[in-house]
């Protein structure tokens, strides 16, 4: 069995490094699997650079239906324009094509169904609502307009008697993805995604009441910094009965980290981590602090509560309070058996996000064995 994985990018955001740590966990676990992302603009302005010429094509599209405006200009995909992989080695010589997030100019819906066609086993792991919803990819952003319509229509099209298998990355995106009527009849399960927890592992450091965030954009609103900011003036606001805390936010307060490695290594380096995000489906950030055993502070919100048992490993906050952030934070640092916090956040990785776990249970689905 040969296994073709399909990425928008490589490593850029959640869901490219999410197809990238499964194809590894694939190939450490016996499967023979490859990788296509899509091809980058090597010239240009610096904006434009991450685009291809198919992903410049469909913004400039969405752009004229959207009465020149840019509004939810990169919140929205039609999956129109895109590139064609049939002709590559590994597209002719694999049995399953795996898609992961595909959009912005990499596979259109059409190529998908050309994929069917030809007799390929086909597998889409979802990294958020846009399989279930028209262009958009968040419910919050959702408009009933022209490529919302238009966008719902082909994919019913496409959906209606395929032999697609849909994959969610949690339980939570799985009951959201059975509620829409395009996904009534669907095969979906949920699988998280995988981590090496031989990178990502603990490392003996003093406590110095240290609380770390990450987030690719850290002022995209939908990541929560502005209640982390208040749960810090609450913190800070309280200094003398708390005690000092210092919060580091990755790409604000320290530089971007590309390399592995150092990241797992300032993971492991903090007391708590926290990620104030509004809407999140498995963040890959809680899975590596967690098996770095950083116990971890969130809101009740998404696939989050899947992650952090409540007490146990962590702190699930009321979904948009600062005061129950802070509470969360402080509970996590004084906790007075905080060792107990981080074994039991290395544990629950181990036991539910490794690399033979995961990879055990994609090969059942590219055997066509149902699991629940």
């Amino acid at each position: 069995m040969k296994v073709l994985i399909l990425s928008t990018f490589q490593t850029s955001g959640g869901a490219a490094i999410a197809a990238t740590r499964l194809i590894h966990a694939l190939q450490k676990n016996g499967v023979e699997a490859s990788m296509l992302c899509r091809k980058n603009i090597s010239f240009g302005p610096a904006g434009l650079r991450k685009q291809s010429w198919t992903s410049i094509f469909e913004r400039a599209f969405i752009w004229m239906c959207n009465g020149f405006s840019t509004r939810n200009l990169w919140a929205t995909d039609i999956a129109l324009f895109g590139q064609d992989i049939t002709h590559t080695r590994e597209y002719q010589e694999a049995n399953v094509i795996h898609l992961h997030w595909v959009n912005q100019g990499f596979i259109t819906l059409a190529s998908i169904q050309k994929m069917l066609d030809d007799g390929k086993k086909v597998v889409w792991t979802m990294h958020d609502a846009w399989n279930a919803m028209g262009a958009y990819h968040l419910k919050i952003q959702q408009k009933d307009d022209y490529l919302e319509r238009s966008t719902r229509k082909r994919k019913q099209r496409l959906y209606t008697g395929s032999r697609i298998q849909f994959v969610t990355c949690s339980r939570w995106l799985m009951n959201e993805a059975l509620t829409s009527p395009l996904m009534v009849g669907q095969n979906v399960v949920a699988i998280p995604n995988p981590i090496d927890t031989d990178i990502f592992k603990p490392v003996p450091h003093a406590n110095r009441r240290r609380v770390l965030f990450v987030a690719q954009f850290v002022n995209n609103p939908m990541k929560g910094m502005e209640y982390l900011d208040e749960a810090a003036k609450i913190i800070n606001d309280n200094v003398t009965e708390f005690g000092h805390i210092e919060i580091l936010a990755l790409g604000r307060d320290i530089p971007y980290i590309s390399d592995t490695h150092e990241m797992a290594r300032l993971y492991a380096s903090v007391d708590a981590f926290v990620l104030p995000s509004l809407s999140e489906n498995l963040p890959n950030t809680i899975m590596e602090a967690m098996a770095c055993g950083t116990p971890c502070v969130g809101f009740h919100i998404g696939g989050i509560p899947e992650m952090i048992d409540h007490l146990e490993n962590g702190y699930l906050a009321n979904y948009k309070d600062s005061q129950d952030l802070a509470k969360g934070i402080l509970y996590v640092l004084d906790e007075a058996n905080h060792e107990r916090l981080c074994k039991s956040a290395r544990e629950k990785v181990m036991k539910c996000y490794s690399e033979k776990s995961v990879a055990e249970q994609y090969l059942q689905i590219y055997q066509g064995v149902k699991i629940s």
